[in-house]
Formats: C-alpha cells, structure tokens, sequence
C-alpha cells in the first residue's frame, strides 16, 4: 500500500499538502470516532457510520485533488481504527454492509466497464504469462511464512492459494495505470483479466484439491439431532 502511494504520487506541492493533511487528520481521527462513540453511539442516527464515511469521502476527495488514489487512504484509517472496530461489533458489521453492498459495486463497476473483451482474446499467450508472474510471485513469497504456522501440506497450500490474489490493489494499479496515460485501453484490459484469474483460478484449485476437511466443523445429521433432543425431552 505504502509502495502504491508512492508510485502514485506526481510529487507536487499538492503531494505536501495531502501528506500532512492526512497525518493530522488520521492522528485525530481515532480520538474523535471515540469521543463520538462515547457521546452518540448506538443510537438511531448512526452517527459513526456517518462520521467514518465523512471522514474517508474527504480523505479520498483530497487524495483526487493532489493525483493520488481515492481508495488508498481508506487503508490507512482502517489500520489506525483497527482497535477500535475490534470492541465495536455491531458497527463492524453496519459498515461492512455499507461497504461491500454500496460503496464497492461502484468501484468494481466503473473498473470493469473499461475492460475489452476482445483484448484478451487477442493476446491469450500475454494474459497467460502476466497470470502466471502474478500467482508465482504471489506463491514464492507466501509459502515459506505460511508455513511456519501450518505444517500440513494441504493446509500450507490451501492458505497461500487463497492469499495469492491481489484483486483491489490490481484492479487500483491498473485503473491508475490507464487513468493517466500510462497503459493503454488493450494493456489495462489484460492487466484486469489477470488480477481477475488471480482470485478466481486459485481459489478454485484451493477449494477442489487442497481444502483442509479435518478443519471444518463437523455436520449432525438431523434425524440424529431430532433424536438427540427428543431423548433429552423425555428422559
């Protein structure tokens, strides 16, 4: 994320001004959202989903102005709140709603109604070769640190193909890419072709040949579970 920022900024007075807008901002920002909390939580207004959103429109809306992305402070005021979402699960799961059901769609939209479809299917050898250094790459620096923690194959295996996908900061990237000049409408179309192989390809193999069943929770039947609760009725 910090590397993205980088590449993205042009470097300008512009780039000063965001810079030290966001640090204040963000360094504030924990202290309000709790203090907010503290007055106007759980009440009927929903007043801190209110304030987060405010806060992260205006966040994004300077990133625009200064050339940066939009998207990528919203990283860095979800890592500084982080605590903070941790003992609040019920706002947690009301801006994950907003999230995921509103605000998402319209990023994911705009960056796909850019896409050419024939682009791929012009260059199949490219889109295959940009796939492959996306999802080797990915693998190559997860596998080792997974498997510190998980010593079973199929589970080492499992959790990197899952990890090996890239598919918001792709997307920013190639979006970012096109959006200033920098690659043209066939180039972003493969760029997003692959970042979208790369979460659905290796997911896919992940679920079908490397899925870690002793971990999943056990299933009852439900004529034994009807059993089980009638004997516990009677007797």
């Amino acid at each position: 994320m910090i590397a993205l920022g980088i590449l993205f900024a042009p470097f300008t007075y512009k780039t000063v001004v965001f810079i030290l807008a966001s640090a204040a901002a963000l360094a504030l920002f924990p202290y309000i959202t709790n203090r907010l909390t503290s007055l106007y939580g759980n009440r009927t207004a929903a007043i801190r989903v209110k304030w987060i959103t405010f806060f992260l429109f205006a966040l994004g809306a300077l990133a625009l102005w200064s050339g940066s992305e939009a998207v990528l402070p919203a990283y860095i005021a979800g890592m500084v709140l982080a605590r903070f979402a941790s003992k609040n699960s019920q706002w947690l799961r009301r801006m994950r709603t907003l999230t995921v059901g509103f605000l998402t769609p319209f990023y994911f939209l705009r960056a796909g109604t850019l896409v050419s479809i024939p682009a791929p299917a012009a260059a199949p050898l490219v889109l295959a070769l940009l796939l492959g250094a996306k999802v080797v790459s990915k693998i190559f620096g997860l596998y080792p640190v997974i498997s510190v923690f998980r010593k079973k194959k199929d589970e080492r295996w499992y959790y990197t193909l899952l990890m090996s996908t890239g598919l918001t900061f792709g997307t920013i990237s190639a979006l970012y890419g096109y959006s200033h000049g920098i690659v043209d409408a066939n180039q972003y179309s493969l760029l997003v072709m692959a970042v979208i192989a790369s979460a659905v390809i290796p997911a896919a193999i992940a679920n079908f040949f490397f899925l870690p069943k002793e971990l999943l929770p056990k299933k009852v039947h439900l004529t034994e579970l009807k059993k089980e609760m009638a004997e516990e009725y009677f007797f």
